[in-house]
């Protein structure tokens, strides 16, 4: 006979996860509805809400609550109203909006699915644009690659104000952006020290995109582009060689490749910077880092790695005075120069 005794733990976390599983998704369609601009427009009732989006009562107060359970919405007077976090990040007239790459992951949510998931976990595959490998898809595909661009931008432009205020780069002249993207983390660094111009490397298509955004923050004079292949192409002059988002594309020999490459065409004194959502030393967490490597597994070959990992890379390619400094969110940059 089986002995009937009480759980240790209440069940909780068992059922977050079955709840997020119905929750998130939710808050995507709110997104796509076009419930977070309607509100930008000032609080709405629950009936004014419904009768705008075509939404019944019922599902429609499932999905305020969902926006609400986790900040995007707050009620006053019997209003719904966006908070400071919603309008900061999900109205497409803010800088820092987030929506753009909402829209990647909705338009590719296959690879988010149970089946998607367990493919890539069985296969170790990627599992977007079809099974193809996500960066070679983009160097055939100049349109892919620009509107991936574009929503990459949409999650780098509050990190890209962030971790140039917490490193000293006052004696920098060039920042060389490595597979920089649409420029955010350069128009950033750039914003925050007078006396530093940056350069995005990237491929051409992208390189399109992160000109126009330059424009359009009147910072052609101190931001140029410079299309190539940061596998094959020699880099542009810099002193501050910058990699965002970067070394968790690929795995680990990859991102020694890169390290040595910085490494050799940087002057002594030089500087390379990894921006990076790391994992705790015994690599169990944190919840989000566990979760973007999820997406690396899903997007790309790569993983997501630990404070430790991408020093001790920096330390095999020869650089020293390794630091690692938390700059916004979920983000750290680990740092260090070349003797």
């Amino acid at each position: 006979m089986t002995q009937v005794t009480s759980p240790r733990t209440d069940d909780r976390p068992l059922w977050d996860v079955v709840l997020g599983v119905y929750t998130y998704p939710a808050i995507f369609v709110a997104h796509r509805l076009g419930l977070f601009p309607l509100l930008a427009g000032g609080p709405r009732t629950l009936d004014e809400i419904c009768g705008e989006l075509e939404v019944g009562r019922r599902p429609a107060e499932a999905m305020l609550a969902a926006c609400a359970s986790v900040g995007f919405l707050e009620r006053r007077d019997g209003r719904f109203a966006l908070t400071p976090l919603a309008e900061d990040y999900l109205l497409e007239s803010s800088p820092t909006y987030f929506g753009g790459f909402w829209d990647l992951i909705i338009d590719n949510f296959e690879v988010c699915t149970y089946a998607g998931i367990e493919k890539a976990l069985r296969t170790d595959s990627p599992q977007v644009f079809g099974g193809e490998e996500v960066f070679q898809s983009l160097e055939d595909q100049a349109a892919l690659a620009q509107a991936f661009t574009r929503g990459m931008h949409s999650i780098s432009m509050g990190p890209g104000q962030a971790w140039p205020g917490v490193l000293d780069l006052s004696q920098n002249r060039v920042l060389l952006d490595v597979g920089g993207g649409s420029g955010a983390h350069s128009i950033g660094a750039v914003t925050r020290w007078p006396g530093l111009r940056a350069i995005v490397f990237d491929i051409a298509p992208v390189c399109e995109v992160a000109a126009e955004l330059v424009a359009q923050h009147d910072l052609e004079d101190r931001i140029e582009t410079a299309a190539g292949d940061m596998w094959e192409d020699p880099f542009p002059a810099a002193d501050v060689h910058f990699y965002s988002n970067i070394f968790h594309d690929w795995p680990p020999e990859k991102g020694r490749f890169l390290s040595e490459k910085s490494f050799a065409a940087l002057a002594p004194g030089g500087r390379i910077v990894l921006h990076e959502v790391l994992y705790n030393e015994d690599k169990t967490g944190p919840f989000a880092t566990a979760g973007y490597s999820m997406i690396m597994l899903g997007w790309a070959t790569g993983e997501q790695y630990s404070d430790s990992e991408l020093m001790r890379t920096l330390a095999d390619a020869g650089f020293a005075d390794i630091e690692v400094k938390p700059t916004f969110g979920y983000y750290s940059i680990v740092t260090a120069g070349k003797p």
